[in-house]
């Protein structure tokens, strides 16, 4: 801290004590933000040293994106009453814009750990998986009838009413009821879903933690009533018990190119927390 509180600097050396560019401080000046303390008859510019606590004001007002005509207006009615209700309207939106990081963090991790999971995957395996959590799904009802376009003119409508900044952010899947399962209509679903990396006021369904018997198919989605069959029957000779809905999604659709290679994963929960 300078020994005279009165001295001046020119607009390179007050530039650098606040480690800015001097094009910034001559934005500030022609806009009427900070003008020069003294301007000299050879048109240099000089600022003292009480203005640099108006300076790191406006550089942390910036810093939290407030606008230059948000922070004129502050400057005009300056107050800690002023700046407390406008940082507080900053904090709010910067707890918003964290929130929204921390569901596309959660997106990005499960579809990096798929992608881990891919390459180790044994598709003709079934097993028993445990999910620990719930997942938020929105709903579209389907059929055997619905045209594919309506089905993805419903989905893609229900995603925009949720916050979610882009179609890749859900994840898309189908639901078979498992009494149709157990009916032998391998092909009778009843909805399709958008499963939420969040809990949401507009889900509709809520897939539960708990046990499930799960199973991968890679191929065309007509073949896969003959894997529902083994299911069954993989069910049927170990004594589970499945319930509620069975639950595909498509697990490598990011990295391929041809359907055929397209992997469709198949979770369906046991009625108990039943174990091969």
């Amino acid at each position: 801290m300078p020994s005279d509180t009165r001295q001046l600097f020119t607009i390179g050396q007050f530039a650098k004590l606040h480690e800015i560019n001097k094009k910034t401080l001559m934005w500030y000046d022609d806009i009427g933000l900070l003008k020069p303390a003294i301007v000299k008859d050879n048109g240099y510019r000089y600022y003292s040293y009480a203005q640099s606590a108006k300076l790191e004001v406006i550089l942390l007002l910036r810093d939290l994106n407030v606008s230059l005509a948000e922070i004129q207006t502050f400057f005009e009615h300056r107050s800690a009453h002023t700046l407390e209700n406008l940082l507080s309207d900053k904090i709010e939106d910067i707890d918003q814009t964290i929130a929204q990081l921390e569901k596309i963090k959660s997106i990005m991790a499960a579809k990096r750990d798929d992608m881990r999971h891919l390459r180790t995957l044994d598709l003709s395996a079934i097993t028993i998986a445990r999910k620990l959590q719930p997942s938020y799904f929105i709903t579209v009802e389907t059929s055997a009838t619905t045209p594919f376009e309506t089905e993805i003119a419903r989905v893609v409508a229900e995603i925009k009413k949720t916050d979610l900044p882009r179609l890749h952010n859900a994840t898309y899947g189908a639901m078979l009821p498992v009494e149709n399962l157990y009916a032998g209509r391998y092909e009778d679903y009843t909805a399709l879903y958008i499963e939420l990396p969040f809990a949401t006021p507009h889900g509709d369904h809520v897939q539960p933690a708990g046990n499930y018997l799960r199973a991968y198919f890679q191929g065309d989605w007509a073949d896969l009533p003959s894997r529902y069959a083994e299911i069954m029957a993989y069910a049927d000779a170990h004594r589970l018990k499945l319930c509620g809905h069975a639950y595909e999604k498509g697990i490598n659709e990011l990295v391929i190119d041809h359907f055929d290679d397209y992997i469709t994963q198949i979770d369906i929960p046991l009625a108990t927390n039943q174990r091969a």
